[in-house]
C-alpha cells in the first residue's frame, strides 16, 4: 500500500539561535531535536513520503546523517538558504531525493524553500517555508501555503490537509 504525503519546513535541527529567533518554545537545542523527532515519527509512518522544504540541519555529515535516519517516511529535500551542501551530499546523509531548485508535484502544486508570488488567478498552488512566523506572510490566499514547523505545530501536514483547504475537497 502506498503511504501519504506530508510536508515541513525549517526544521533547522542543530541551530539553538532559532529558539531565540523565532520564540521556538523549547529549553535548549536538545529539547527542540527531541520534540520534533519525537512529533515527526508519531505523525509519519516509514512507507510514508516527506517533502521537506529547506533548512533541515545544520552539522556536519555525521549529524546530518544521524538527524535524517532518525525520522519516519521516505524524504526529499528542496535546499533551502540555509542548506548549504549539494544535492549530492544530502542524498549521501539519507536523503531519498534532494533538489536544488523547486518540484512540481501533479502539475499544480510547486514546492519551494521560499515563497512564490501566488493569488487565486493563478492555476496553481504553492507550498514554502523559509518565512517562519513572519506575519507579513500569513498564508494570503488559498493557493500558498506556509509549512514551516512553527504553522504546523512542529511536525509534517499531510497533503490531505493541504488539498482540503486549497481544493475544498
Amino acid at each position: 500500500m502506498a503511504g501519504k504525503i506530508f510536508f515541513v519546513a525549517d526544521t533547522h535541527f542543530g541551530h539553538e539561535a532559532m529558539i531565540r529567533f523565532e520564540n521556538r518554545p523549547f529549553k535548549d537545542i536538545r529539547d527542540m531535536e527531541q520534540k520534533i523527532i519525537k512529533n515527526w515519527n508519531e505523525t509519519v509512518a516509514q512507507e510514508d513520503r516527506v517533502f521537506v522544504l529547506g533548512d533541515f540541519a545544520f552539522g556536519d555529515k555525521a549529524e546530518v546523517t544521524r538527524l535524517c535516519r532518525s525520522l519516519n517516511g521516505k524524504k526529499t529535500l528542496v535546499l533551502g538558504n540555509h542548506d548549504t551542501q549539494s544535492p549530492g551530499w544530502y542524498r549521501e546523509c539519507g536523503f531519498d531525493e534532494a533538489s536544488a531548485w523547486p518540484i512540481i508535484i501533479e502539475g499544480f502544486w510547486i514546492l519551494s524553500h521560499e515563497p512564490l508570488y501566488i493569488n487565486e488567478n493563478m492555476p496553481y498552488a504553492n507550498i514554502f517555508g523559509h518565512v517562519h512566523g513572519n506575519p507579513t506572510y500569513k498564508d494570503f490566499c488559498r493557493q500558498s501555503i506556509c509549512v514551516c514547523v512553527e504553522r504546523t505545530g512542529y511536525r509534517p501536514i499531510s497533503f490531505e490537509d493541504i488539498r482540503r483547504r486549497v481544493l475544498g475537497c
